[in-house]
């Protein structure tokens, strides 16, 4: 791989601060699954005790390494398809590139063991919608790069091996995806009208893929949900959807629509487990 830059790591990021577990009361949120508030309590009290965790970003935007057409560009390098309006057609060419043949999973969660972290939160697809998984619902996923192995699996062999809580970030919203609206201006493959129904059930089966095949997962940590395609409704159903096949699963609030701002202010209205502050710490 030229410049391999495997993964960013911003440990920390998704400690649980003590202000979430003030604000985790009786009446956060609404209690789907006839949840009652000491089986809520017991559910998320390993969060509330863990507070420190890893946070791990790497998807095929890792392999660009913040460059395109040989320059450097400005802004986060996992946005770099939407700062550049790199055409979809262009940026698959980094598909039969992205080879990390010195992945190792056990240093990964070795590495967060020993700095006293309890969980590890990864992309399991961030916005440019490529699965880090071999998922049977699209060929737009890692089975289709030279590494073929599952990086998923074997984090989750080793999480459990040391004792670490596996959690998946996944982005409900979706750059590639021919189905997703609203469709990006860049997006030079799709040939169909989008179909934002088809896509939530597309995305449900993509997120049952992940919790029936990894084992028990600590939580999901959505994001993308600030487009108008995604209402409170949909995060409600989906919130309800993924309780149903993992009962013990946390969810964030970005499975809801608004700001984590506005989950501070009124949590039931929100959506989700707890508020994810972003560049800002709430009093």
């Amino acid at each position: 791989m030229k410049r391999l830059s495997l993964l960013t790591i911003v440990a920390g990021l998704c400690w649980s601060l003590l202000s979430i577990g003030s604000a985790l009361a009786d009446d956060a949120s609404p209690a789907p699954l006839n949840e009652t508030p000491a089986q809520r309590d017991a559910r998320l009290a390993w969060f509330r005790e863990a507070r420190f965790g890893m946070f791990i970003h790497w998807g095929l935007y890792s392999q660009a390494a913040g460059y395109w057409d040989g320059k450097p560009t400005s802004g986060a390098g996992e946005w770099i398809m939407h700062d550049q309006a790199i055409p979809l057609s262009q940026y698959a060419k980094l598909v039969p590139e992205f080879d990390p043949e010195k992945f190792n999973a056990e240093d990964w969660v070795k590495t967060a063991r020993q700095a006293g972290m309890k969980y590890i939160v990864i992309t399991s697809k961030h916005h440019e919608g490529f699965a880090m998984w071999p998922t049977k619902s699209t060929d737009w996923c890692i089975a289709s790069t030279p590494f073929k192995r599952d990086p998923l699996k074997e984090l989750a062999v080793a999480c459990k091996k040391e004792g670490i809580r596996l959690c998946f970030y996944h982005s409900i919203m979706d750059w590639h995806s021919p189905l997703y609206a609203p469709r990006k201006s860049w997006n030079d493959i799709a040939t169909n009208a989008p179909d934002f129904e088809a896509y939530d059930a597309y995305m449900k089966g993509q997120l049952k893929e992940l919790l029936t095949g990894y084992g028990p997962i600590g939580l999901l940590w959505f994001d993308g949900n600030w487009e108008n395609t995604w209402t409170r409704e949909r995060g409600q159903d989906l919130y309800n959807y993924l309780r149903g096949i993992q009962p013990n699963l946390i969810i964030n609030n970005r499975v809801g629509t608004g700001s984590w701002a506005d989950w501070f202010k009124n949590p039931a209205a929100a959506g989700g487990d707890y508020g994810t502050p972003e560049q800002s710490i709430p009093g």
